[in-house]
């Protein structure tokens, strides 16, 4: 077994730094061939990782196009669109998309604006100086259609549901009419605040009063957040029906009610919504103790305990799918430094779990392969994780995704790289965008698809997120104490001794096999 003592990367180093500090040397202009990853062995990349990740970002960046990946008349994103199985050339566009994806792409954005040159590197690489005010320049349009999305359909309280975005105006999908969810719009939210702030701190006048008009949208979903989705004794709406969404929020007749008996009381990526509520919300005192009450039940502490790896404790997962630690690309949870040494852990069984089952990548929600006969997705995988430390155990392990590093990537980032291009090399895993969504693990399929979370969470992960931004903010606030105390108190509450830290972090040991796919005739 091929194992790599954790090591703290550039971006754990300097958690107060911006993400400019990663990589340590600019990257290099040059253009990449498409199939870079097999030009790279795992004792490469671990060696000198700086020119990876210079290719992995420029061909990542090619993702960032007009009818690909979002729309340049009002800024806003496409879920992504499906390739062409011999090709690789984007082929139906999925038209759709959420308040989840927009918060990947405003995270990106944000970083551009702070001078990141590792986001000019997927922005803007032929013109590396440019990425600021392209990414500006999207997020004007990009407000324009939120505040005219909001004056149709008031209801949503200025908030997002899964919507179209082909027309130049948004509107709804046709199963969200009146319906809205509170996770997605969640992550959106400390996207949007983490870009005023580099906004805010530009010398350029015209950026800052961006950051006043963005924030006026953003003051907004104070006021009208609890308003509807806080159903009260602590509870959150995880989905909100309204009664008409062209009905303002405070008109007498609107009504806003759960859509069922589920509750946003998740210790993941739907806790961003909670402190959402608890900063900003007009809820009592009492009111927002209780929130962090009715979650305490789902933050467990199990062990990972596996093939001779282990004992490592861990958070209790939903499926311990990569998708789950969203949060901390958004929020400083790093800075305490339990959740940081507890979430390292998560990536020492995650890493670790693959090796012991001989499996070449890892797991999180995702789309399934491509029929290659009808040329349809074979639905979407939500169950995908490590059945041993989550609490839904009924699980789906027959496709991996390259997006499944991006947590390792927070925490050790040779080790992160190792395992994304341990996938890459996989037949058909490159393409004329970047990375493709995910293979099957005997390598007789993969997902002729592109999407944002399936590609921008792990680019998002090499520059740090939001975190950085978002704390810089909390602090101009006086929330920043108030962060680390409440995220210290509910963590210490459950969690006294971590066992494993003394575990290393796994490297890939088994590759995707080569069935007799052919790589995608544009990308070869």
């Amino acid at each position: 077994m091929f194992l790599r003592m954790p090591h703290i990367s550039f971006l754990a180093l300097f958690w107060g730094a911006t993400a400019l500090a990663l990589p340590s040397k600019s990257p290099t202009s040059s253009v990449p061939s498409c199939r870079y990853a097999l030009e790279y062995s795992q004792e490469g990349v671990l060696k000198d990782p700086e020119s990876f990740i210079s290719d992995f970002l420029y061909w990542e960046g090619k993702f960032h196009q007009n009818n690909v990946s979002y729309n340049t008349e009002n800024g806003c994103s496409y879920d992504g669109t499906q390739i062409d199985w011999n090709t690789g050339e984007a082929t139906v566009k999925h038209s759709f998309s959420a308040a989840s994806k927009e918060s990947l792409q405003i995270m990106l954005y944000a970083q551009a604006i702070s001078g990141s040159q590792c986001a000019a590197r997927w922005l803007s690489p032929d013109k590396p100086s440019a990425a600021a005010d392209i990414a500006v320049s999207v997020l004007e349009k990009k407000l324009t259609a939120y505040l005219n999305f909001n004056e149709t359909y008031p209801g949503f309280g200025g908030f997002l549901p899964w919507f179209t975005s082909d027309e130049q105006d948004l509107s709804p999908t046709w199963d969200w009419v009146n319906r809205v969810p509170a996770l997605d719009n969640g992550e959106l939210l400390w996207a949007v605040y983490g870009a005023i702030q580099a906004l805010e701190t530009s010398p350029n006048e015209s950026y800052r009063e961006l950051a006043k008009e963005w924030s006026k949208w953003l003051d907004y979903t104070k006021s009208t957040a609890a308003k509807m989705f806080y159903a009260g004794d602590g509870n959150v709406c995880t989905v909100m029906d309204i009664a008409n969404q062209s009905w303002p929020v405070n008109d007498p007749r609107q009504r806003y009610t759960c859509e069922s008996n589920s509750t946003l009381d998740d210790p993941y990526e739907g806790e961003l919504f909670t402190w959402w509520l608890y900063f900003y919300s007009d809820l009592s005192a009492q009111d927002k103790e209780l929130l962090w009450e009715v979650k305490r039940p789902q933050l467990v502490s199990v062990e990972y305990n596996m093939g001779g790896v282990g004992p490592i404790t861990v958070q209790q997962g939903w499926w311990f799918s990569s998708h789950e630690q969203w949060k901390v690309l958004e929020m400083p949870y790093y800075d305490v430094d339990l959740v940081r040494r507890l979430f390292t852990n998560a990536e020492r069984a995650r890493t670790c779990n693959s090796v012991v089952t001989s499996t070449p990548g890892m797991f999180a929600s995702v789309n399934n392969i491509t029929n290659t006969t009808s040329g349809e997705l074979l639905g979407y995988i939500s169950a995908a994780g490590i059945p041993s430390i989550s609490s839904q155990t009924e699980q789906e392990h027959d496709v991996i995704t390259p997006y499944s590093v991006f947590p390792t990537l927070l925490v050790d980032q040779q080790v992160g790289l190792a395992w994304l291009r341990n996938m890459l090399i996989g037949k058909k895993m490159q393409n004329p965008y970047g990375s493709t969504e995910s293979t099957r693990v005997d390598g007789t399929g993969v997902s002729a698809l592109l999407t944002w979370d399936s590609k921008v969470t792990t680019v998002n992960a090499l520059l740090g997120g939001v975190q950085d931004l978002v704390r810089q903010g909390l602090k101009k606030e006086g929330l920043y104490n108030a962060f680390i105390n409440v995220t210290e108190r509910e963590y210490s509450r459950v969690f006294k001794d971590l066992k494993g830290e003394d575990i290393n972090l796994c490297l890939p040991k088994e590759s995707i096999p080569d069935t007799g796919l052919v790589d995608f005739t544009s990308c070869s």
